[in-house]
C-alpha cells in the first residue's frame, strides 16, 4: 500500500511538472512566434517605432515615474514595482535627460500605459492613463538611429509590475514582471528615412495628403554682416510639390545670440506627434523649430516671420499662431499663443510674428463658436448702456438733492447702485473703443475696472434685496447705516479684483469672434480667453449671480405675497410696473444668462442683452 501510495504521489508530481513545463513551453513559444514576426518583418524593412504597452500593477500610494534616458543604441529597459515605474536605456541618438514625474493619485491599484518610440525623430513618449508625457522631444533627422528593438530574456516574476506586455497588437504574456527589455540595433537614418518615405508614397500615390515622416534641418550661419535670411521648407520629390514654410531670421537674431553664430531651423511635415491632446483644434500646417545651441532667446525686438502655406480655411473657422513653450512645459505639448502675433494673408496663407526660439505652427479651431449677430447685438448694448449711463447721472443728481431733504433709509442704497450701474455702462460703451486705442496695457487695467464695476452693480442688487426683506418683515428693528451698505456695495467687491489682478494674467485684451468673419473680431477689455481666467470668472461672476437670481426670485414672491391684497394692487399698469421696478432692482433680468441654449438662444440672447444694457 506505501509503495502504491508513493507511485501515486510520483505520478501527481510528474503531471504537475508536465503541466508546469507546458506552460513555461507555451508562453517561450508565444515569445519566440512573436519575435519571428518581428523579424520577419524586418528583413525587408526596419521597424519605424515601437509601441509597447502594459498594465502597470502598484500600489495605493503616492506614484512616480522616473527616466534616465542617453544616447546609444544598446538596450532600453521598462521597469515597475510597487510605487515606480521607470524607464531607462541608452537608444537615443541625441536626447540626453532624466528626471522624476510625480503622479497623481490615480485612484484602482492598476494602471494602463504605453511607450511610443519614434527613431526618426528621437522621440520618445509615454502615456500613462491617456496623459502624455514626452521624455525625449522632437529633433531633426540624426546620423544613426536605434531600431528593431528585439524582446530580451524574461524577467522574474512579481506581485507587482507589469502585466499584459504587448508590442504593437502582439501579446506577450498574462503574467505580472518585474521588467522588460529590449534591444535595438543601429542603422542610417537616412535609409530608414528613405523605406518610411516609400511607404508613405505607397499609402498615397498622389502625393497630396502623403506626410513626411522624416523632419530637415537647415544651419544658417550668422556672419558679421548678418542682414537677415530666408529659410524655405524643402520640397520633396513624390510627395510635396512646393514648399508649405518660409522663415525669416531678422537682423535682431545676430544680437541677441552671445556664444554662437549658428541657428538651425527645423521642418516636420508629420505633424501628428504635436497633435496629441488637442481634439478641439487641428494643427493646419507643418511644425517649425527655431533653435539657438544652448541659448534661451526671448523678447526680440524685431520679430521672426514665418510664412505658413496651407489648403483654404473657411472664414468661420478661427486660427491662430501659436507656439510650445518647452522652458515651461517640457514633458507636454501645450500650444499657446503667447509671444505670436497672427496675420492672415488670405484664405491659404498665415503669417505668424514671434518673439522667441521654440516649435511654432498654426491650429485652426475644428468647431467653430463664433457669435451669431454679434454687429446687432453690439449696436444695442452700447445704444442700452448709452442711455442707462445718462439714466443714472440724472437718478444720481435727483437722489443727492432730495437726501439733503429726506432722511429715508432706503435713498443710500438707490444711490449706491445707480453710480454702481454708472460706471458699468460708462465702462462698457468705451471698452470697445479702449481696446483697439491702447492694448493690452490699458485693457488688464479697464478689464480689472470694468469687473469690479459688475461685482459692485451685483453686491448693490443684493442689497437691495435684503433691504427690501428688511422692510417688509423686520418693520420695528432700525436698518444698518449707510456707512456699512457703502463698505459691502464698494469694498467688498474690490477684495477679488485686487487678488485677481495681483495673481495676473487674468484680465486683459479679449476677443469677440462674429459668425460672419472671424478674421475681424470685435475687442473689449475684459478677462482674457485662458484656464485661469475661466476659473475666475466662475468663482467670482457666475457665483454672485446665481446668489443673487436666486435670492431676486425669492424676495419677488414674498413681495407679491404681501402687496397682492392691496386696492391698487388691481391695476394692471401698477402691478406691471411694481414687477418691473422690482425686477431691475433685484437683479432677477440677469437670470436670462443661464438660459441661452438650445432652440430659444437667440431670442434669450436678444432679450437678455436688451433687458440689462437698457436697465
Amino acid at each position: 500500500m506505501k509503495e502504491r501510495g508513493s507511485q501515486h504521489h510520483r505520478h501527481a508530481d510528474r503531471e504537475t511538472s508536465a503541466v508546469s513545463m507546458e506552460s513555461r513551453l507555451t508562453d517561450s513559444l508565444r515569445v519566440v512566434f512573436i519575435l519571428t514576426i518581428l523579424l520577419a518583418k524586418g528583413s525587408s524593412e526596419n521597424d519605424q517605432s515601437l509601441k509597447f504597452c502594459g498594465t502597470w500593477r502598484h500600489g495605493k500610494q503616492s506614484l512616480d515615474v522616473s527616466f534616465n534616458l542617453s544616447p546609444g543604441c544598446k538596450e532600453i529597459s521598462i521597469s515597475a514595482n510597487k510605487s515606480s515605474l521607470s524607464v531607462e536605456g541608452q537608444i537615443t541618438a541625441k536626447c540626453s535627460t532624466s528626471d522624476v514625474i510625480h503622479l497623481e493619485q490615480l485612484g484602482p491599484e492598476e494602471s494602463d500605459f504605453c511607450l511610443y518610440w519614434e527613431p526618426l525623430l528621437d522621440q520618445l513618449k509615454l502615456q500613462i492613463r491617456e496623459k502624455n508625457h514626452t521624455l525625449c522631444r522632437p529633433t531633426s533627422l540624426q546620423g544613426s538611429c536605434c531600431t528593431d528593438l528585439s524582446l530580451g530574456p524574461n524577467e522574474p516574476e512579481a506581485d507587482y509590475g507589469i502585466a499584459n506586455g504587448r508590442i504593437q497588437t502582439d501579446h506577450i504574456t498574462d503574467k505580472t514582471l518585474i521588467a522588460f527589455k529590449f534591444n535595438g540595433r543601429s542603422i542610417s537614418c537616412k535609409d530608414l528615412c528613405n523605406q518610411a518615405r516609400r511607404g508613405s508614397t505607397q499609402v498615397n500615390m498622389n502625393g497630396e495628403n502623403a506626410e513626411d515622416p522624416c523632419a530637415t534641418s537647415f544651419e544658417v550661419e550668422m556672419n558679421d554682416d548678418f542682414k537677415g535670411y530666408n529659410v524655405t521648407s524643402p520640397v520633396t520629390k513624390g510627395v510635396f510639390q512646393e514648399p508649405t514654410a518660409t522663415v525669416h531670421l531678422p537682423t535682431a537674431l545676430k544680437q541677441a545670440a552671445k556664444t554662437t553664430t549658428k541657428v538651425v531651423c527645423t521642418f516636420f511635415r508629420n505633424n501628428t506627434e504635436f497633435q496629441v491632446g488637442h481634439k478641439k483644434v487641428r494643427i493646419l500646417s507643418e511644425v517649425v523649430e527655431i533653435t539657438v545651441e544652448n541659448e534661451i532667446i526671448i523678447d526680440l525686438p524685431e520679430p521672426i516671420r514665418i510664412d505658413f502655406y496651407h489648403d483654404a480655411i473657411p472664414k468661420m473657422h478661427s486660427r491662430k499662431c501659436v507656439s510650445w513653450d518647452t522652458r515651461k512645459d517640457p514633458l507636454q505639448v501645450r500650444w499657446l499663443e503667447d509671444g505670436c502675433i497672427t496675420q492672415q494673408r488670405g484664405e491659404e496663407n498665415t503669417e505668424c510674428l514671434c518673439n522667441h526660439l521654440t516649435y511654432f505652427s498654426v491650429l485652426v479651431q475644428l468647431e467653430p463658436r463664433p457669435v451669431r449677430h454679434l454687429l446687432a447685438l453690439t449696436a444695442i448694448t452700447s445704444l442700452g448702456c448709452a442711455v442707462s449711463a445718462i439714466s443714472c447721472v440724472a437718478l444720481i443728481t435727483f437722489l443727492c438733492r432730495k437726501s439733503r431733504r429726506s432722511k429715508e433709509r432706503s435713498i443710500p442704497i438707490h444711490l449706491g447702485l445707480a453710480v454702481s450701474l454708472a460706471a458699468l455702462n460708462l465702462l462698457f460703451f468705451f471698452t470697445g473703443v479702449l481696446a483697439n486705442v491702447g492694448g493690452e496695457g490699458l485693457c488688464t487695467w479697464v478689464g480689472a475696472g470694468l469687473h469690479y464695476s459688475l461685482l459692485s452693480a451685483f453686491t448693490w442688487m443684493g442689497i437691495e434685496v435684503f433691504h427690501t426683506f428688511w422692510l417688509v418683515y423686520m418693520v420695528f428693528t432700525p436698518s444698518p447705516k449707510p456707512y456699512i451698505w457703502n463698505l459691502v456695495g464698494f469694498v467688498l467687491p474690490a477684495v477679488p479684483t485686487v487678488i485677481l489682478a495681483a495673481v495676473g494674467d487674468i484680465y486683459g485684451l479679449r476677443k469677440v469672434v462674429p459668425i460672419e468673419d472671424v478674421s475681424s473680431p470685435y475687442l473689449m477689455c475684459w478677462m482674457k480667453a485662458n484656464r485661469k481666467a475661466l476659473l475666475a470668472h466662475y468663482f467670482t461672476t457666475m457665483t454672485i449671480l446665481v446668489i443673487l437670481v436666486s435670492s431676486g426670485i425669492v424676495m419677488l414672491c414674498l413681495v407679491y405675497r404681501k402687496i397682492r391684497p392691496r386696492v391698487e394692487w388691481k391695476q394692471n399698469r401698477v402691478a406691471f410696473l411694481s414687477i418691473w421696478g422690482l425686477s431691475c432692482l433685484f437683479g432677477t433680468s440677469w437670470g436670462l444668462t443661464f438660459l441661452e441654449f438650445g432652440p430659444l438662444s437667440d431670442l434669450v440672447l436678444f432679450l437678455s442683452c436688451f433687458l440689462n444694457s437698457f436697465q
